[in-house]
Protein backbone atom coordinates (compact mmCIF):
# COMPACT_ATOMS: atom_id res chain seq x y z
CA UNK A 1 0.00 0.00 0.00
CA UNK A 2 1.26 3.55 -0.55
CA UNK A 3 0.85 4.60 3.33
CA UNK A 4 3.08 1.38 4.22
CA UNK A 5 5.66 2.56 1.22
CA UNK A 6 5.64 6.28 2.38
CA UNK A 7 6.17 5.23 6.53
CA UNK A 8 9.15 2.86 5.29
CA UNK A 9 10.51 5.61 3.32
CA UNK A 10 10.13 8.28 6.63
CA UNK A 11 11.47 5.83 8.43
CA UNK A 12 14.71 5.13 6.48
CA UNK A 13 15.19 8.79 6.08
CA UNK A 14 14.81 9.30 9.94
CA UNK A 15 17.45 6.59 10.62
CA UNK A 16 19.77 7.96 7.84
CA UNK A 17 19.60 11.33 9.24
CA UNK A 18 19.97 10.00 12.86
CA UNK A 19 23.37 7.78 12.07
CA UNK A 20 24.49 11.27 10.35
CA UNK A 21 23.59 12.92 13.37
CA UNK A 22 25.45 10.45 15.65
CA UNK A 23 28.25 9.89 13.63
CA UNK A 24 29.00 13.79 13.12
CA UNK A 25 28.81 14.57 16.66
CA UNK A 26 31.32 11.83 17.41
CA UNK A 27 33.74 12.83 14.90
CA UNK A 28 33.36 16.73 16.75
CA UNK A 29 33.80 14.93 20.11
CA UNK A 30 36.70 12.97 19.30
CA UNK A 31 38.34 16.09 17.36
CA UNK A 32 37.78 18.01 20.39
CA UNK A 33 39.07 15.84 22.68
CA UNK A 34 42.31 15.46 20.38
CA UNK A 35 42.31 18.76 20.61
CA UNK A 36 42.08 19.50 24.28
CA UNK A 37 44.63 16.94 24.70
CA UNK A 38 47.42 18.85 22.76
CA UNK A 39 46.15 21.68 25.26
CA UNK A 40 47.36 20.21 28.10
CA UNK A 41 50.15 18.00 27.25
CA UNK A 42 52.25 16.83 24.12
CA UNK A 43 53.46 13.55 22.73
CA UNK A 44 56.62 13.94 24.23
CA UNK A 45 57.60 14.71 27.80
CA UNK A 46 61.03 14.57 29.69
CA UNK A 47 60.11 14.00 33.52
CA UNK A 48 62.52 14.13 37.04
CA UNK A 49 61.56 13.35 40.14
CA UNK A 50 62.64 13.03 43.93
CA UNK A 51 61.74 10.80 46.70
CA UNK A 52 62.29 7.90 48.64
CA UNK A 53 63.29 4.33 48.38
CA UNK A 54 62.70 1.50 50.97
CA UNK A 55 63.38 -2.43 50.52
CA UNK A 56 61.47 -5.10 51.29
CA UNK A 57 64.40 -8.16 52.26
CA UNK A 58 65.86 -10.21 54.74
CA UNK A 59 67.19 -7.60 57.01
CA UNK A 60 64.93 -6.37 59.76
CA UNK A 61 64.47 -2.28 60.33
CA UNK A 62 65.00 -1.32 56.88
CA UNK A 63 65.49 2.54 56.25
CA UNK A 64 63.98 5.30 53.60
CA UNK A 65 66.26 6.61 52.12
CA UNK A 66 67.03 9.25 48.70
CA UNK A 67 65.67 8.84 45.55
CA UNK A 68 65.89 10.27 42.28
CA UNK A 69 64.95 9.97 38.63
CA UNK A 70 64.64 11.01 35.17
CA UNK A 71 63.18 9.92 31.88
CA UNK A 72 61.25 10.48 28.45
CA UNK A 73 57.99 9.01 27.56
CA UNK A 74 56.62 9.26 24.06
CA UNK A 75 52.94 8.93 23.44
CA UNK A 76 51.67 6.77 20.85
CA UNK A 77 47.94 8.04 21.51
CA UNK A 78 46.37 9.51 23.83
CA UNK A 79 45.87 7.15 26.32
CA UNK A 80 49.09 5.08 26.34
CA UNK A 81 53.03 5.82 26.23
CA UNK A 82 56.24 4.00 26.28
CA UNK A 83 58.64 5.57 28.34
CA UNK A 84 62.43 4.89 29.36
CA UNK A 85 63.77 5.68 32.99
CA UNK A 86 67.03 6.33 34.99
CA UNK A 87 66.49 5.82 38.66
CA UNK A 88 69.35 6.19 41.17
CA UNK A 89 68.97 5.51 44.80
CA UNK A 90 70.10 3.90 48.25
CA UNK A 91 68.65 1.28 50.11
CA UNK A 92 69.27 0.59 53.89
CA UNK A 93 68.43 -1.59 56.96
CA UNK A 94 69.20 0.22 60.14
CA UNK A 95 72.83 -0.10 61.32
CA UNK A 96 73.27 -3.03 58.98
CA UNK A 97 73.36 -2.01 55.33
CA UNK A 98 73.30 1.00 53.57
CA UNK A 99 73.54 0.38 49.59
CA UNK A 100 73.44 2.60 46.28
CA UNK A 101 71.76 1.56 43.58
CA UNK A 102 70.57 2.40 40.36
CA UNK A 103 67.67 0.92 37.30
CA UNK A 104 67.24 1.50 34.15
CA UNK A 105 63.23 1.07 33.44
CA UNK A 106 60.92 0.51 30.27
CA UNK A 107 57.26 0.81 30.75
CA UNK A 108 53.73 1.06 29.02
CA UNK A 109 51.77 3.59 30.63
CA UNK A 110 48.27 4.77 30.33
CA UNK A 111 47.19 7.81 30.88
CA UNK A 112 43.14 7.27 32.61
CA UNK A 113 41.97 10.75 31.59
CA UNK A 114 44.00 12.43 28.63
CA UNK A 115 41.61 15.08 28.21
CA UNK A 116 41.77 16.32 31.34
CA UNK A 117 44.06 18.57 33.73
CA UNK A 118 43.72 16.19 36.29
CA UNK A 119 44.77 12.02 35.43
CA UNK A 120 45.57 8.89 37.07
CA UNK A 121 48.31 6.97 35.48
CA UNK A 122 49.53 3.39 35.49
CA UNK A 123 52.38 1.58 34.13
CA UNK A 124 53.91 -1.87 34.05
CA UNK A 125 57.44 -3.09 32.72
CA UNK A 126 60.80 -4.06 32.89
CA UNK A 127 64.52 -3.28 33.35
CA UNK A 128 67.66 -3.96 34.84
CA UNK A 129 68.87 -3.78 38.67
CA UNK A 130 72.16 -2.53 39.15
CA UNK A 131 74.52 -1.64 42.04
CA UNK A 132 76.79 0.97 42.15
CA UNK A 133 79.77 0.55 39.74
CA UNK A 134 77.73 -2.41 38.19
CA UNK A 135 79.33 -4.89 40.42
CA UNK A 136 75.78 -6.69 40.64
CA UNK A 137 73.31 -6.59 38.07
CA UNK A 138 69.81 -8.69 38.05
CA UNK A 139 66.56 -8.09 35.99
CA UNK A 140 63.81 -6.70 37.38
CA UNK A 141 59.96 -6.34 37.04
CA UNK A 142 57.62 -3.15 38.19
CA UNK A 143 54.36 -1.69 38.21
CA UNK A 144 52.89 1.87 39.53
CA UNK A 145 50.55 4.31 39.60
CA UNK A 146 50.66 7.90 39.50
CA UNK A 147 48.42 10.99 40.16
CA UNK A 148 48.98 13.86 37.39
CA UNK A 149 48.12 17.83 37.63
CA UNK A 150 48.57 20.35 34.90
CA UNK A 151 49.55 23.20 36.94
CA UNK A 152 50.58 25.36 33.68
CA UNK A 153 51.52 25.75 29.89
CA UNK A 154 53.71 22.14 29.56
CA UNK A 155 54.08 21.27 33.31
CA UNK A 156 52.11 18.77 34.76
CA UNK A 157 53.54 17.97 39.15
CA UNK A 158 53.03 14.28 40.20
CA UNK A 159 52.66 12.13 43.23
CA UNK A 160 53.93 8.10 42.11
CA UNK A 161 54.52 4.90 43.86
CA UNK A 162 56.10 1.86 42.16
CA UNK A 163 56.82 -1.84 43.24
CA UNK A 164 59.60 -3.16 42.08
CA UNK A 165 60.70 -6.95 42.21
CA UNK A 166 64.07 -7.92 41.28
CA UNK A 167 64.56 -11.42 40.50
CA UNK A 168 67.71 -12.31 43.19
CA UNK A 169 67.60 -12.43 46.65
CA UNK A 170 71.10 -10.82 46.92
CA UNK A 171 70.32 -6.85 46.55
CA UNK A 172 70.78 -6.68 50.07
CA UNK A 173 73.64 -9.23 50.23
CA UNK A 174 71.96 -11.88 52.04
CA UNK A 175 70.20 -14.75 50.58
CA UNK A 176 67.74 -15.63 53.32
CA UNK A 177 64.71 -17.87 52.22
CA UNK A 178 62.77 -18.42 48.73
CA UNK A 179 61.59 -14.85 48.27
CA UNK A 180 63.20 -12.52 45.55
CA UNK A 181 63.82 -8.79 47.22
CA UNK A 182 61.51 -5.95 46.55
CA UNK A 183 61.70 -2.45 47.04
CA UNK A 184 59.66 0.35 46.57
CA UNK A 185 59.81 3.82 45.96
CA UNK A 186 57.80 6.88 46.47
CA UNK A 187 58.41 9.88 45.14
CA UNK A 188 57.04 13.63 43.77
CA UNK A 189 58.24 14.81 40.12
CA UNK A 190 57.84 16.94 37.09
CA UNK A 191 56.44 16.74 33.62
CA UNK A 192 57.72 18.92 30.73
CA UNK A 193 55.69 18.11 27.71
CA UNK A 194 56.38 19.10 24.50
CA UNK A 195 55.62 18.34 20.71
CA UNK A 196 52.60 19.30 20.34
CA UNK A 197 50.31 18.93 17.18
CA UNK A 198 48.55 22.28 17.78
CA UNK A 199 44.56 21.32 15.92
CA UNK A 200 42.96 24.24 14.50
CA UNK A 201 39.36 25.05 13.68
CA UNK A 202 38.60 24.79 9.88
CA UNK A 203 35.97 27.92 11.31
CA UNK A 204 39.66 29.68 12.91
CA UNK A 205 40.62 32.37 10.68
CA UNK A 206 44.07 32.65 9.12
CA UNK A 207 46.64 35.41 9.02
CA UNK A 208 45.57 35.33 4.75
CA UNK A 209 41.90 35.47 5.60
CA UNK A 210 41.83 38.04 8.02
CA UNK A 211 44.24 40.14 6.88
CA UNK A 212 43.40 40.08 3.07
CA UNK A 213 46.10 41.36 0.05
CA UNK A 214 42.79 42.60 -1.89
CA UNK A 215 40.70 44.88 -0.49
CA UNK A 216 36.65 43.81 -1.66
CA UNK A 217 35.49 47.12 -1.67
Amino acid sequence: MPINKNLKVLTLIVFGWSFITAFSQEANSSYFKKENFFIYRGNNVLEGGLGTSVINGDYSNPMFEIYFKAGYKRYIIPYVNVNVSYHKFNLAAKNIYNEGFMSFDVNLEATLMPYDKFSPHIYVGGGIHASNYFNQTDPKAQAGIALEYIFSDNIGLKIFSDYNHVFSDLVDGLAYGKSNDVYWRLGFGVNYYFGRKRVKHSNQPTIINSNPIIDNK
